[in-house]
């Protein structure tokens, strides 16, 4: 259940010189929600100058890592844009031993509505916390088969699935970006619990990219966000590879005209 109002398609931007209008742009192209990669997180008052950019889309951090934002700077941040009902605090991390004990501890201190909360969620054990701690979950590198279990863990609660989508009959850029991402623990373990093998993640399988990333026509990576929706999920994220999200956004819009 959409309970935030992200509507059916985002699609995440890049940072660069001309983020604001690329941000309006797509806005105006009819994507629901525009989303920041944490990578890309140098300062969290970027979150108000997108709000402040743009009308109508709901903006959203996937994710503010908890390592390196405190409780208190993000809950300022929402208390700063809460009143625009546009903004939704998405959550991951830390990267530590414990990490469902250190995010437990980071939501006890954090002062937002766990209501306009989303948690960056893979294991079994961080969807039961989105579903109970928060409104709901972010799942990256995941297959419509998981979003199918994910929805059975999360019940009503809002399902995000973050696609990385490549335009194009080559997926080299995935296999870049999934170079470094197979090798972070979480990724690895997710990649094995859907049934993927050593040799698979080790390798970066053709078995492994094609299942993973949404590659090739405008009509594959329609086909693969329509399998996510059939599966459960509320929202899907375009995270376009290997081109600007602005070139890809214009590029998908198609697959957003209906909600214009």
């Amino acid at each position: 259940m959409d309970t935030l109002g992200l509507g059916s398609i985002g699609i995440s931007i890049d940072i660069g010189h001309s983020y604001l209008d690329d941000a309006c742009e797509l806005e105006s192209l009819g994507y629901s929600s525009l989303w920041l990669a944490g990578g890309q997180i140098d300062r969290l008052g970027r979150f108000a100058d997108l709000v402040h950019a743009t009308e109508s889309a709901k903006i959203v951090p996937g994710i503010v890592p908890v390592d390196v934002y405190g409780p208190a700077e993000t809950g300022a941040l929402y208390r700063q844009l809460h009143s625009s009902g546009r903004f939704v605090l998405g959550l991951g991390g830390p990267q530590t031993a414990k990490p469902l004990a250190g995010l437990n501890a980071y939501l006890d201190e954090l002062d937002v509505p766990a209501d306009r909360i989303l948690l960056a969620a893979l294991g079994p054990k961080k969807l039961e916390m989105a579903r109970t701690k928060a409104a709901g979950a972010v799942a990256l590198l995941v297959t419509p088969e998981y979003t199918a279990d994910a929805r059975a863990v999360l019940g009503d609660a809002t399902l995000v699935i973050d696609q990385f989508v490549v335009l194009g009959s080559d997926p080299a850029p995935a296999r870049d970006s999934l170079s470094f991402l197979a090798t972070v623990p979480g990724y690895r373990q997710n990649f094995l619990r859907m049934g993927f093998t050593s040799d698979d993640v080790d390798n970066l399988s053709d078995r492994l990219v094609d299942a993973l990333v949404a590659w090739g026509s405008v009509e594959d990576i329609a086909r693969r966000v329509q399998e996510h929706h059939e599966a459960g999920a509320d929202h899907v994220v375009l995270a376009p590879l290997g081109t600007s999200g602005v070139a890809a956004g214009r590029a998908l819009s198609e697959l957003v005209a209906p909600s214009k």
